[in-house]
């Protein structure tokens, strides 16, 4: 039984560790992108047009990643992708995380006419398909992060109301909580100072899971032009031009598609760790 909890503990490390170190290296990329990227991502020559990375002939040292149909620099143009990416997902992650938290830790605490009031509007807000909710808002409200941004917001703030009021129903239920109300202290104190630190590690996984879902939100709508300008360098903004020339730059696609695919594993994978991670069972 032992072994089997330590075979599990270093599962959980290993998949931390690897995500993680993914996550860390993209973060600090999109941190020091200015000083880290080779060339600026929106500069072009249209003689150094569809130039293969280093490894293949017809290369160009300068590029090591090669470059698009207008000759800008791939990897440039991922890193500068990155500290979009990371942007719209560090701020609409810990935006859903606070708004889908407090409405949960409300619904689930304070029950009654609270709780039926958070959980219908719950139910009629997943109603609506997720991704068409968002172009329909982009549409509303124009392309820019801000309106990503917002967009995630108002789309996803479901999914921490209903597991955050669930944990919060639990920790209701522990004695702990039954303690202090007998002990006299008000209901905001205990749902702040009690109730909430023992909710903390859940918001905490969550908040790792929807950033990752933050990035493909935000490469699903650069892709379909409804993010930022076209010229602007996005993971999905490069996905789409890539797709047009496959046949004959297929770098173009394949680099942006893998590093997205990577970053969003990374996201899951981390998320899932802590959580388990924090899993009383398995500690």
């Amino acid at each position: 039984m032992l072994d089997g909890r330590g075979s599990i503990k270093r599962r959980l490390g290993a998949r931390l560790w690897l995500s993680g170190t993914w996550l860390g290296v993209m973060a600090l990329l999109a941190l020091f992108a200015p000083m880290i990227s080779p060339h600026d991502p929106l500069a072009q020559d249209l003689f150094a047009g569809r130039l293969p990375p280093f490894w293949m002939n017809g290369s160009d040292p300068a590029y090591l990643l090669g470059t698009d149909s207008l000759g800008r620099d791939v990897l440039s143009r991922l890193i500068h992708g990155a500290r979009i990416a990371f942007s719209v997902a560090l701020v609409a992650g810990l935006a859903t995380a606070i708004v889908g938290s407090m409405l949960g830790l409300l619904a689930g605490y304070m029950r009654g006419w609270v709780d039926v009031l958070i959980s219908r509007l719950v139910d009629i807000w997943m109603a609506f398909p997720p991704v068409l909710f968002a172009i329909l808002l982009i549409a509303v409200l124009g392309t820019g992060l801000t309106s990503i941004i917002i967009a995630i917001v108002v789309i996803d703030w479901t999914r921490f109301c209903r597991v955050v009021r669930a944990e919060a129903m639990n920790q209701s239920a522990m004695d702990y909580v039954s303690s202090a109300i007998v002990a006299g202290r008000p209901r905001r104190d205990i749902l702040w100072r009690e109730i909430l630190p023992n909710v903390l590690p859940t918001i905490v996984a969550l908040l790792t899971l929807e950033m990752g879902i933050a990035v493909i939100v935000e490469a699903i709508l650069s892709f379909v032009n409804l993010s930022i300008s076209t010229d602007a360098p996005t993971w999905g903004g490069m996905i789409a031009e890539g797709r047009t020339s496959i046949y004959q730059a297929w770098w173009v696609l394949a680099f942006p598609l893998a590093v997205l695919f990577l970053t969003v594993l990374s996201f899951s994978q981390f998320g899932e760790g802590l959580k388990d991670r924090f899993d009383p069972v398995l500690r």
